[in-house]
């Protein structure tokens, strides 16, 4: 998958340090998959949340940090579209980020 973009990755670990080699692996991860469907990701990640409109939220560092993407199936790309602590993601709607 090709993942858009890792400087919000970086800047965000850069704030939270001990993010940071969650969400490298995360990154390592997802840009050796060639996901589908929801399914194929639950198969990896089953802690991970199918939510509407294409989006998927990743529990970082224990449940502690929230990451929600939106994929694109049909060309394999994951837009990253919020990353923030569990009290901020609180604060959202995490199908319209």
């Amino acid at each position: 998958m090709r993942i858009i973009a890792r400087s919000t990755l970086r800047e965000y670990w850069q704030k939270h340090p001990d993010t940071e080699q969650p969400l490298k692996a995360w990154f390592d991860d997802t840009s050796r998959a060639n996901w589908k469907t929801p399914s194929e990701i639950r198969d990896n990640y089953a802690n991970a949340s199918i939510i509407a409109n294409n989006r998927v939220v990743f529990n970082i560092k224990g449940n502690n940090h929230r990451l929600i993407v939106q994929i694109r199936y049909d060309i394999s790309i994951v837009f990253i579209r919020f990353i923030g602590t569990h009290q901020e993601y609180d604060k959202i709607d995490a199908t319209t980020v």
